[in-house]
């Protein structure tokens, strides 16, 4: 099947063609819009990643060149039209899981980070001030962690936090029975925000989950607490988290995500000034620790989202639908 791959990085060609030698590739750098459908020309399938804008335009131009199959190496679909792909005859197919480990890893990684100071405490130690004011964290033992989702991820970072001996309360449509021998208690979304010293977000982004944090979310929660995020960028309302800080409401904020990342993340932006006055505020917080959507990236997800991405493809050609199709029916 000749696929071609849009916003190429190095490490995506690596991956990918190795997995997918018995189809013809053809990378490209840029992301998929409208402004470059045409390179798809040509090709049976499109790969695509988390801000690759897949909407009814683009999609009418890539089924016009031909286009039967989207390919998503995420898990998330949130960014295709998955109504207009089903009304032009586009299969949809998706990675739903590839290391929940990564993920959760790296949530933990944001969590301990923002409460021990350790990004400030390197930055510190590398000008030779080895004070330890404004460094004061606590321990993370005992304290009352709220999950919301107990997916693959959510699941993995509650039996960590029970590890680590945290009290966890958790918010999912579709409870997790085997979370309970972890002392995982499900509660209502209301009750976990009034209750949880950290809250991190593992939900899927969806019409019913777009901005679930906003300024009526951060007044039910305590004064102090800590907020992560490591799912998608719109699930919080990023001026009213800014609002948040700057009242003390909101103590602390780890993002691996952010909802107008499009523009910013998986580029080098070193020499330009960021025009995105939000993004810039939040970096002027020293209790805010961004990563720029990272949190996938290990070794061991890299390679189940390129085998996964090829067996669709493989599937898709040899019987007409992806292992892991997304339908319309996943979106209601």
């Amino acid at each position: 099947m000749k696929i071609i791959v849009f916003s190429t990085k190095p490490y995506d060609r690596a991956f990918l063609a190795e997995a997918g030698a018995e189809h013809a590739l053809t990378f490209v750098e840029p992301a998929l819009d409208t402004t470059t459908a045409a390179l798809a020309a040509g090709h049976e399938a499109v790969c695509v990643f988390v801000n690759d804008v897949v909407d009814a335009a683009v999609l009418e131009a890539i089924a016009a060149n031909g286009v039967r199959l989207v390919l998503l190496r995420c898990a998330g679909f949130n960014n295709v039209d998955v109504a207009a792909a089903h009304r032009l005859g586009i299969a949809i197919g998706r990675v739903p899981a590839y290391s929940p480990y990564a993920v959760a890893e790296h949530t933990l990684g944001l969590m301990l980070s923002l409460n021990r100071k350790i990004h400030r405490a390197h930055n510190r130690i590398r000008e030779g001030n080895f004070s330890l004011d404004g460094l004061l964290g606590f321990d993370l033992h005992g304290k009352t962690v709220g999950v919301v989702g107990t997916g693959a991820i959510g699941t993995v970072l509650c039996h960590a936090l029970h590890g680590l001996g945290c009290h966890v309360l958790a918010v999912d449509p579709s409870p997790n029975g085997a979370l309970d021998q972890f002392g995982v208690d499900y509660v209502a979304l209301d009750d976990l925000l009034a209750a949880s010293d950290v809250i991190t977000l593992h939900c899927p982004l969806t019409p019913q989950t777009y901005h679930v944090i906003d300024a009526a979310a951060f007044a039910r929660m305590r004064d102090g607490v800590m907020l992560i995020n490591t799912s998608r960028g719109a699930l919080i309302d990023t001026p009213a988290a800014i609002e948040a800080l700057k009242s003390g409401r909101l103590g602390a904020l780890g993002i691996d995500v952010y909802e107008e990342e499009g523009h910013l993340f998986f580029e080098n932006l070193s020499g330009q000034v960021i025009q995105d006055d939000v993004f810039a505020r939040l970096l002027t917080f020293p209790n805010v620790l961004i990563t720029g959507h990272q949190a996938f990236f290990t070794r061991e997800a890299l390679t189940a989202i390129a085998e996964t991405t090829m067996a669709n493809a493989s599937s898709f050609e040899h019987h007409g639908e992806p292992i892991h199709a997304v339908t319309p029916e996943m979106i209601r």
